[in-house]
């Protein structure tokens, strides 16, 4: 049983588009409310190998001081981000500086061959390892008239308007097919426009850089202070912990964020958990949870805590949206399906769906995180109110995008010990 109330973490969806946005932007930028991930400290590490430096103040806020892209550095590594290597490549190539791009554990096996395909029609030369990294590129990107496919990742996308942008781009048009997870290029453009960039999204179809669009004038000048937002994706946890283990409030999740996640909410809704929404803060608790159906296509990320939160629920949940699960740092559907199966727990994959019979027997168990920090999450969540004790063995995986993530569980009274 947990009760308790505990801050949801820093998005470091939210803290690497404004790493981003700080690097492109003349002067000083104060990031408040700063995530401490692996990705996020990533971030930090290549934003500052591509010219800004980074200070920590009293407050815990970081200040930033960049004069644009000036790379310092033959190399950055972006660690496992995927956000992060889709991200800053572009941003990278703004440069006449050749830049080796690099990543770390199961990034070098993701593809990047739309690098290849795009960047050589930007003026940008390219090699890469068959479409994986390591890549090898340099600018500078000149902004034209292309169109790109945006069914793998919409993170791509991100990386091309933010350089886009920052390169001047006017009158021209990233044209875009199969567009995914467009509530994450909801919050990029949210980011740009707290920046000062201006785009038009067309239908998330094509996105026009006007004739006074963009940066026409070269990098923004400071725009002062921005705050990273709550982080829905980890949040996602937290709640489905308190759908099925007991009563718990978190804090500093904001129900009007454009970020992909806050779907969760409506899968909860769905199931018939008790849910109290309140001004910045979400107070949940188990009630009798029913199956539920789920389009998860948008937002992959919620897949682990939705696995969780339906195998506690009566009948079998039906979540759509496993074609997006192959390239992330496991195999998500078949690591779920795995792990879940040693929880007694059974799901099927079929075509785009995954099936996830509900059960009254949850069983602790040995599990891996398959070196995925929502899988161990995942896992533990779903050990909460499981017979027995449940291991996770590389539980370490969580830093990558929630480091806090056990010492919050205990803090809400969960027994864990870590050897």
């Amino acid at each position: 049983h947990i009760t308790g109330s505990i801050q949801a973490p820093s998005s470091k969806s939210s803290m690497q588009r404004a790493c981003a946005a700080a690097l492109l932007t003349t002067g000083k930028t104060i990031i408040l409310n700063p995530g401490s991930s692996n990705d996020d400290l990533a971030a930090l590490e290549v934003i500052q190998k591509l010219g800004a430096t980074v200070k920590k103040n009293d407050d815990g806020s970081l200040m930033i001081e960049s004069a644009g892209i000036a790379p310092v550095s033959d190399e950055i590594n972006c660690g496992e981000s995927g956000l992060g290597i889709r991200m800053f490549t572009p941003l990278a190539a703004l440069s006449a500086h050749r830049i080796l791009i690099n990543g770390s554990g199961s990034l070098v096996t993701r593809p990047m061959d739309f690098f290849d395909e795009i960047f050589p029609a930007l003026g940008i030369f390219i090699t890469s390892r068959g479409g994986k990294l390591p890549l090898l590129i340099q600018g500078p990107l000149v902004p034209r008239n292309i169109e790109v496919d945006g069914s793998l990742s919409s993170q791509f996308l991100t990386g091309l308007l933010m350089a886009f942008a920052a390169a001047g781009a006017s009158d021209v048009s990233i044209t875009v097919r199969g567009l995914k997870s467009k509530p994450y290029i909801d919050l990029t453009l949210q980011v740009m426009k707290e920046f000062g960039w201006k785009v038009e999204n067309r239908n998330y179809e094509e996105f026009y850089f006007g004739e006074k669009g963009g940066l026409s004038a070269g990098p923004l000048e400071t725009k002062g202070s921005c705050t990273v937002e709550g982080d829905w994706s980890g949040g996602a946890f937290l709640l489905v912990a308190g759908a099925i283990a007991g009563e718990i409030v978190i804090n500093g999740l904001d129900v009007s964020s454009t970020q992909a996640d806050k779907a969760i909410m409506q899968a909860l809704e769905d199931c018939g958990a008790k849910v109290n929404v309140r001004t910045n803060s979400i107070t949940i608790s188990p009630a009798d949870l029913k199956a539920f159906t789920f389009d998860a296509t948008d937002c992959p990320d919620l897949f682990p805590p939705l696995v969780a939160l339906a195998a506690y629920c009566n009948g079998t949940t039906v979540i759509k949206g496993i074609s997006r699960l192959a390239h992330k740092e496991s195999n998500r559907s078949i690591s779920l399906q795995e792990e879940f199966r040693k929880m007694n727990v059974l799901i099927d994959l079929a075509g785009d769906h995954m099936y996830i019979h509900g059960t009254k027997k949850v069983n602790g168990a040995a599990v891996h995180s398959h070196h995925d920090h929502r899988i161990a999450m995942a896992c533990s969540v779903a050990g909460l109110s499981a017979s027995g004790d449940t291991r996770i063995d590389d539980a370490q995986a969580i830093d990558k995008s929630y480091p806090d993530f056990f010492e919050d569980l205990m803090a809400l009274g969960t027994v864990v010990s870590i050897s």
